[in-house]
């Protein structure tokens, strides 16, 4: 199997199964081992590409074949031939469209003779051009977002920094860079420095540490993160920079009472304990037991103790957990809409009333864990979206029904640059720092 036949099969499965990239790539590299390292990458850049440019390749491809009436698996070859055309410099042309006309011809001679028409039409003209005039239209088409995203991109930055847009959908879609590999510190095991020296070895670049974020290091090139040494040892976690901001802005201290409310796989957890120098106590929740066998992991390879799993829905919990917290984080289920670039299938299956249903569950989220913030405590509200419904709006609402909470400005910290706004909400966006798109606030409640 080489790497454009995997990458197809990769695609079959995301678009006819419903299958996530992510795992269904991985578990097609496990099954090939055998594959050479660079068909390796080049079936990865196959999979992630064609998803992040998929409506720009079918529009090239409509302007030679009607799609509607071609066989999906015809469609899957075309689209990533059409991609190693259009995007990959580096793939002969003859190379790309042979490779898709022979498997074309395995489900037919007649659709290897039709696929075969259609790449070299399109290898000879090329795509049709980006139509001057709207603005949207074209950062629709020029970066294969969906125009209702587009729109949800402007209005949460805003009339101000419109002239951003054009750098935030790019970098938002993934289609002007892949996104960056993200390490976090374990500043109780190790420096920034000493990680990035053990990491140089085992990448092509250097790694680079962000001036904004004291523990983040982008450590791109990385392959195979979960084996490096430096990462087996406990001296780093995989960790988006903008994720790492989450944990500073809830300030742990030793001897806090803390509540995760839907920790997931831990990430923010595990940095929560870092942070307070493993002398907090640390309730994680989840309603996911794998998610929460995978946090009690990671937290034994980072040397932690303080946290507590708990299998449980935070909304509806109960006596599962305490009555009061002195800090509650609430990294709360959303679109994901902040993390498209990493997850492009999203694009496709997300619709414009989905955030606002997002918003909904995320209410009655916040009301519980409100609930469960001690006098004096906070709670910190996050998620991995850049909708104002999720974000901002979420907390004006939020704040005009708990009149006992206020929103309170990121903590103080010498070694960290805040992208926070005049009412020190957290919006982080990728074209200005880097990592994902995310949205956070520091709530406090009354003492």
């Amino acid at each position: 199997m080489n790497a454009r036949e995997l990458a197809r099969g990769v695609l079959g499965k995301v678009e006819t199964q419903g299958a996530w990239a992510t795992p269904a790539l991985g578990a097609a590299l496990a099954k090939t081992r055998e594959i050479d390292p660079r068909d390796r990458r080049l079936a990865a850049e196959l999979v992630y590409g064609v998803l992040r440019h998929q409506s720009r390749l079918d529009r090239a491809l409509a302007a030679y074949a009607d799609l509607r009436k071609t066989p999906r698996p015809i469609v899957i070859a075309l689209r990533v031939a059409a991609y190693q055309l259009l995007v990959l410099d580096r793939i002969p042309a003859h190379a790309a469209v042979d490779d898709a006309v022979e498997a074309a011809k395995k489900i037919s001679p007649k659709l290897g003779g039709f696929a075969n028409a259609v790449l070299r039409r399109l290898a000879a003209a090329g795509e049709p051009p980006i139509p001057a005039g709207d603005r949207k239209v074209r950062l629709e088409i020029a970066h294969s977002m969906p125009r209702w995203i587009v729109d949800e991109v402007a209005r949460a930055l805003g009339p101000a920094a419109d002239r951003e847009l054009d750098d935030a959908i790019a970098a938002l879609s993934g289609t002007d860079k892949a996104p960056s590999l993200w390490l976090r510190a374990n500043l109780r095991r190790t420096r920034r420095d000493a990680l990035a020296s053990a990491i140089a070895p085992l990448v092509d670049r250097e790694p680079q540490a962000s001036d904004a974020v004291p523990t983040a290091l982008d450590a791109t090139g990385l392959a195979d993160p979960e084996s490096a040494a430096p990462l087996v040892d406990g001296l780093a976690s995989v960790q988006d920079i903008a994720a790492q901001l989450v944990a500073y802005l809830c300030d742990p201290k030793p001897g806090m009472r803390i509540l995760d409310a839907c920790a997931g796989h831990g990430g923010k957890a595990t940095h929560l304990a870092e942070l307070a120098d493993d002398r907090a106590s640390i309730d994680a929740a989840d309603s996911h037991a794998d998610k929460l066998a995978r946090l009690g992991a990671s937290a034994k390879r980072l040397g932690l103790t303080s946290i507590r799993t708990i299998p449980t829905d935070a909304e509806k919990a109960g006596s599962a957990l305490a009555a009061q917290y002195d800090l509650v984080l609430l990294d709360a289920p959303c679109t994901g809409l902040g993390v498209i670039r990493r997850h492009p299938e999203a694009k496709w299956r997300l619709r414009p009333t989905d955030p606002a249903g997002a918003a909904v569950h995320q209410r009655a989220l916040l009301d519980a864990c409100a609930a469960r913030v001690a006098p004096g405590g906070a709670l910190v509200y996050g998620v991995c979206s850049f909708t104002l419904v999720e974000g901002p709006a979420q907390i004006d609402d939020f704040l005009a029904r708990h009149p006992d909470f206020t929103l309170a400005p990121p903590p103080a910290h010498d070694q960290l640059i805040w992208p926070a706004d005049d009412r020190g909400r957290i919006h982080a966006w990728p074209h200005r720092l880097g990592g994902d798109a995310f949205f956070a606030a520091r709530l406090v409640r009354a003492p």
